[in-house]
């Protein structure tokens, strides 16, 4: 009598005990298993040059991560906006970087990598915003501050890359800014004679 009782308390707390996970950890390890399915989806989309599928997965995979994940969810904005650049989104890819680069900035403890890899993201944007400037016709003070900003990102990125010894990456972002130094100082006919840039 004694051990059925046993048993059956047994089992109901196992019971009461498998509700509670599942309403505190478990559903939060359920949202993040959606949050992987969609990266994955994201990242089998990008690499059958489906972008604008890729967005909208790293869209989904922001809905569903848990909230307090904050390291996790600027890892897939910056993979988002990277996205949006080759989907032909480049004004809200322009926008939602600028907004990545300054949260990253103000906070003391994000990532480095994270840090250098949105702020070349955002100079990227920059350059193709400035060439689009240009090409509609506007003025000097309009593109000049974009262009500008994207050369200090890639002086400063090849400097940073430098300091670590990652020569590969230097390299890459000296000739980066010999390109926005070019496209700053390049006449207009020009630049119309030549194709877009490859994003």
């Amino acid at each position: 009598m004694v051990l059925r009782i046993l048993l059956l308390t047994g089992w109901l707390l196992a019971g009461v005990g498998g509700w509670v996970y599942h309403l505190s950890a478990g559903q939060e390890q359920t949202a993040l298993d959606d949050v992987e399915r969609h990266i994955k989806a994201a990242e089998a989309a990008a690499a059958g040059d489906d972008y604008e599928a890729a967005v909208e997965a790293y869209a989904e995979a922001l809905k569903a991560l848990p909230s307090g994940r904050t390291a996790e969810g600027r890892k897939i904005r910056l993979e988002k906006a990277k996205a949006q650049m080759l989907a032909h989104q480049l004004p809200e890819a322009h926008a939602d970087l600028k907004g990545l680069v300054d949260e990253l900035t103000a906070d003391a403890g994000a990532d480095p990598k994270l840090v250098a890899e949105a702020r070349s993201a955002l100079a990227n944007s920059q350059y193709y915003v400035t060439w689009l400037m240009r090409l509609e016709g506007l003025g000097a003070e309009e593109w000049e501050p974009e262009i500008e900003a994207a050369r200090q990102a890639y002086k400063l990125l090849a400097e940073d890359a430098e300091r670590r010894g990652d020569e590969p990456a230097a390299k890459k972002h000296r000739e980066d800014l010999e390109s926005a130094i070019r496209l700053a100082r390049m006449e207009l006919a020009e630049l119309q004679g030549l194709p877009l840039p490859s994003q």
